[in-house]
């Protein structure tokens, strides 16, 4: 099968599309046969070996972690699903033909590969995030850079749970924002006065890492309160950095029941083959994303 692998940790170009022996599903475990990946930003992180005192990664390596494919083999103990099953979820290296899943879930009906692709990291990330500043119903949430996959989640999660969103994201991306819910103003200068000009804020999730956590705690007024996935140096200000995985397959059963109630939709901005592995990695760390981006096999 081909799969995309690197022997050593560096930039986009140490990617390599290779030929491999295909996976086995081990106890617990499935394995597909991959119709699209799911393109995060864990992914390059981890290439370029800024993981590596959370995730240690044994050279060489593959890339990929999101998946939605057919079912092809069932490992011991595994009830519920069978060969020829459209499924999608988490487990590795699953920029290639084949890979295995520790968790997954039955597509619902009309969903395409290439969406289903883009939401098991983005949603357990999510709802996680949610659950860490505290937001409750009647709320009101700030989020900076809110149009790409986790924000997108984060915008139709508060919604559904009757949360008021603020987000920033650049100026190109504001009406999507507004489509999901959300009250938008772009991240330039004098955006926290713009955000002051909307409401009280009760919380704020920093998802973009444009060192913005001082003035999310200013906003906010409570540094308990603000969740940061992009920078590391967050808690220097008693901001939370939000980096270690909840309940993958809670998060599959919610995004079902959002998807099927019509309450959930993180549009594919855009498709790459495995060849393509590495222009993915390069648009993916530039930002400005609106939705996901994803490999299709």
């Amino acid at each position: 099968m081909k799969k995309v692998s690197y022997a050593e940790f560096g930039g986009p170009d140490v990617l390599r599309l290779i030929d491999a022996e295909k996976p086995h599903a081990g106890p617990g475990e499935i394995r597909i046969a991959v119709r699209a990946a799911g393109v995060n930003p864990v992914d390059w992180r981890i290439r370029e070996g800024q993981m590596r005192p959370a995730l240690p990664a044994a050279l060489p390596a593959g890339v990929g972690q999101d998946a939605a494919g057919v079912v092809d083999e069932v490992g011991e103990g595994v009830e519920g699903v069978a060969i020829g099953d459209r499924v999608f979820g988490e487990g590795a290296d699953t920029y290639a033909e084949f890979a295995v899943l520790h968790a997954w879930a039955r597509m619902p009906e009309g969903l395409s590969f290439e969406e289903a692709a883009g939401y098991p990291s983005v949603m357990e990330t999510a709802l996680r995030v949610l659950g860490e500043c505290g937001v409750r119903p009647g709320q009101t949430l700030l989020v900076s850079g809110a149009s790409g996959g986790v924000g997108s989640a984060v915008l139709q999660i508060a919604r559904d749970r009757g949360i008021t969103v603020i987000g920033t994201a650049g100026a190109a991306n504001l009406e999507y924002l507004r489509s999901l819910g959300a009250h938008a103003t772009t991240y330039v200068d004098g955006w926290p006065e713009r955000v002051r000009a909307f409401r009280p804020v009760d919380a704020a999730l920093d998802l973009a890492g444009a060192g913005v956590v001082r003035d999310l705690v200013e906003l906010v007024g409570d540094p308990a309160k603000v969740v940061s996935i992009a920078d590391p140096t967050a808690p220097d200000l008693g901001v939370r950095f939000s980096n270690v995985a909840g309940s993958v397959p809670d998060a599959l059963t919610e995004t079902v029941r959002l998807l099927e109630q019509g309450k959930l939709r993180i549009p594919v901005e855009k498709a790459y083959s495995l060849t393509e592995a590495a222009s993915a990695h390069i648009d993916s760390r530039a930002g400005h994303t609106r939705g996901r981006r994803v490999i299709v096999i």
